[in-house]
């Protein structure tokens, strides 16, 4: 689907960027927002996943988090795409329902592994727990600026889904990643005063 020649066009020099459609929009536009904040995830996750390939090698968890990547292009190429139609089509990429149900399932299947929690956890733990952590809340902030950008253009409701379960997928798995690394570090109300 993607040829790239030439890594520079010239073209966005004045400000603006071309969406799928060929239309050309500010690069402060809500929309580019969003896909920016996607691709942060994107990296923020590939940072995690490096840290947990690193310890455990090329490990189911590994293989569906490269998955996750690979959606997140598919949701910043959705972002990407104005109108009101949101059914895929060999022309568009869309977030679709079975993306979202994949995430629902590996959330469930690794929370069935953990105690249920009694406290609020910190972000850290081990090194691969913490980059999650890092991608976790990176991928919130995607969440909040696809809400925004859904006040000034129509998006994907199933992108908005997708975004709301992945954070919940990334803090279990932060969960899952610490238990078999010496657990969570758990918050203590006012452990300072």
């Amino acid at each position: 689907m993607v040829k790239l020649n030439k890594i520079y066009t010239r073209t966005g020099d004045d400000g603006t960027t071309g969406l799928v459609d060929g239309s050309r929009v500010s690069k402060t536009a809500s929309r580019l927002h969003a896909i920016g904040e996607v691709d942060e995830t994107n990296c923020a996750l590939g940072v995690a996943i490096q840290s947990l390939a690193a310890d455990e090698g090329e490990t189911p968890l590994v293989t569906g988090l490269r998955r996750v990547q690979n959606d997140l292009f598919d949701l910043g190429a959705d972002i990407a795409t104005p109108g009101d139609r949101f059914e895929p089509s060999p022309m568009e990429l869309r977030i679709v329902a079975a993306q979202v149900e994949w995430l629902e399932a590996a959330i469930d299947e690794a929370n069935a592994q953990l105690p249920p929690l009694t406290s609020f956890i910190l972000p850290g733990g081990s090194l691969p727990a913490a980059h999650m952590h890092m991608a976790r809340v990176t991928a919130r902030r995607a969440e909040r600026a696809l809400v925004m950008a859904s006040a000034d253009v129509a998006i994907n409701p199933q992108a908005l889904k997708y975004l709301n379960r992945l954070s919940d997928y990334f803090f279990t798995l932060c969960r899952l990643i610490n238990a078999s690394r010496g657990g969570d570090i758990l918050w203590v109300p006012g452990a300072s005063r």
